[in-house]
């Protein structure tokens, strides 16, 4: 049976674009917008496998994303887990908003060490998480990346093979990135779904494209 939905808050331009797309292909707006919303349903039902990059200037900057994380996540049911570095300053402010700690016993690893380290992590998320989707940061991909650009990018191709259900954001101090070549930072860029810059208490996110020489002239 079907069923009448009104939608408020489309602006004279936005209901003029729909008018001219529906006039030029030969369908309602009514479909459109059926087509969109089918599209939305679908998409929620997807189990999401995100894998999001955050860089980061100082520790007020992360604090203050990791507050409003937690809310969302808090209010979703989410897992909240967070691997840390040996020595990181914000493990008392994770704990105090109860988020898992996933960091395990470790030393220096040897570079196949370090790849079973962090399978061990990840087994060790999902041993936790009890069926919960999961809402996780990592932190000790920045000191890795601080040694070693390239180690951090073989555990982050590593991941994308088989990911955790859920969200993954991969925690980089700018310093860290922006020391390394351009070819290792395009590899970053492009190993994680989404990129976004934290400045204080605002969030921007980066939008990367490869382009032709001919952009460099056009407005």
């Amino acid at each position: 049976m079907a069923h009448n939905l009104i939608i408020r808050g489309f602006d004279d331009e936005v209901h003029s674009q729909l008018g001219e797309l529906s006039r030029q292909k030969g369908v309602s707006i009514t479909s459109i917008v059926k087509d969109a919303v089918d599209k939305w349903l679908v998409q929620q039902k997807e189990i999401p496998r995100r894998h999001h990059l955050v860089i980061y200037d100082d520790d007020e900057s992360i604090k203050s994303l990791l507050k409003s994380t937690d809310k969302l996540a808090r209010g979703g049911e989410w897992f909240r887990c967070f691997v840390s570095s040996l020595n990181f300053s914000l493990n008392d402010l994770l704990k105090e908003i109860e988020w898992f700690d996933n960091i395990l016993s470790v030393d220096k690893h040897s570079k196949q060490e370090l790849m079973k380290y962090f399978i061990n992590i990840l087994q060790n998320i999902l041993k936790n998480a009890n069926n919960k989707q999961i809402c996780c940061i990592d932190f000790l991909i920045n000191e890795i990346a601080n040694s070693s650009i390239n180690e951090a990018i073989n555990i982050e191709k590593s991941y994308n093979e088989n990911r955790l259900e859920g969200i993954v954001f991969c925690a980089y101090k700018a310093n860290n990135l922006l020391g390394a070549s351009i070819t290792d930072l395009i590899k970053i860029f492009d190993l994680h779904d989404q990129i976004f810059i934290i400045k204080k208490e605002q969030i921007y996110k980066l939008h990367l494209t490869k382009e032709n020489v001919h952009k460099l002239f056009l407005s």
